[in-house]
């Protein structure tokens, strides 16, 4: 399979690096409207073919699927003319723009036979694996809560908000967790700029069952937090993506409630044990992304984080956008 590579910023030399190692395929084009970007490629990799023109690519017989890494507006008119070309397309978080848009790009994949995927690379993530076997095995419970916070004094994007840009990350990992899926949603937040994109947003997912997820997004804390909370009715989980090699702990920890029969006195009998860490494997979740993608093709797999698990996550935040510019109306789902 040769793969073409469009966009070379922040993400773009990361992926290069990773679907150059992969077993079945060849990183055969890098294309990136910036000459020097390209200049300082080819350094690193002599032998690869590069330009500045996306028809270059798209038009090029020989490349059988295109891996975009550009800004969140151009992913739908570049991925639509992969597609239509008849290649297969891996998309950078999030997946389009808008729901719209999506679904537009799913029709068009089917149609074509192509795979389209989405890199939401937390989900091959060790951490998140071992997450996913504790809940299916049930040894966390039923699942009550998840809250997360993701916060940095980071880059202000030009052109989405703060939810936009960190919240697919965890929004993704919760789908991936959590069987049910939201109905609706409610969001905050607020413009420290005179563009009017909130660089500080709280986001609530609701669900039919009594699950809530909840996320805490900022790019002006002072320090960086990456942290995940998952409650159960057996035992907790903390992942903090920020330890170097504790990143999941289990708490034996947890609460009954024994009468509600008086609702002035609810008794509760609360539950302290253990904490457990467990071994994670050392593994690049971008290279576990890339293999991934390359296998679907192959193999014609369903990849782990496949258009629907993209549309999804444009699904939540469209709708979170929405409230936020209703002040925190509640949203449906649709």
């Amino acid at each position: 399979m040769n793969i073409a590579l469009i966009g070379y910023g922040y993400w773009g030399p990361n992926l290069l690096r990773n679907f150059s190692s992969v077993n079945g395929c060849t990183a055969h084009t890098l294309c990136d409207a910036r000459p020097e970007r390209l200049t300082l490629a080819q350094k690193i990799y002599p032998t690869l073919n590069v330009t500045t023109n996306i028809d270059d690519v798209i038009a090029n017989k020989n490349i059988d699927a295109v891996v975009i890494a550009t800004p969140v507006f151009s992913h739908y008119p570049i991925a639509k003319k992969a597609l239509l070309a008849g290649k297969h397309v891996l998309i950078e978080k999030p997946m389009t723009s808008s729901v719209k848009e999506a679904e537009e790009l799913i029709e068009i994949a089917d149609k074509h036979n192509r795979v389209l995927m989405v890199d939401h690379t937390f989900l091959y993530t060790s951490a998140v694996e071992k997450m996913k076997s504790l809940i299916e095995a049930g040894d966390i419970g039923n699942l009550k809560y998840l809250d997360s916070t993701r916060i940095n004094l980071g880059l202000f994007q030009p052109d989405v908000n703060v939810l936009w840009d960190l919240a697919p990350h965890d929004v993704s990992i919760c789908d991936y967790l959590i069987a049910d899926k939201p109905v609706s949603v409610q969001a905050t937040g607020i413009s420290h700029t005179n563009n009017g994109i909130e660089n500080i947003a709280y986001l609530t997912l609701n669900y039919q069952s009594n699950f809530i997820a909840h996320f805490n997004c900022s790019w002006t804390s002072p320090v960086k937090l990456r942290q995940m909370l998952v409650g159960g009715d057996k035992k907790m989980i903390s992942y903090n993506d920020m330890e170097a090699s504790e990143k999941i702990k289990i708490y034996e920890t947890g609460y009954e409630i024994k009468s509600e029969e008086d609702k002035t006195k609810i008794l509760v009998d609360y539950r302290t044990g253990n904490i457990f860490i467990p071994k994670l494997e050392t593994n690049e979740a971008l290279k576990g992304m890339a293999n991934d993608f390359v296998q679907a093709l192959i193999n014609n797999t369903k990849p782990r984080c496949d258009a629907q698990l993209g549309l999804r996550v444009v699904k939540v935040l469209e709708a979170s956008q929405e409230s936020i510019k209703n002040n925190g109306k509640e949203v449906k789902i649709k």
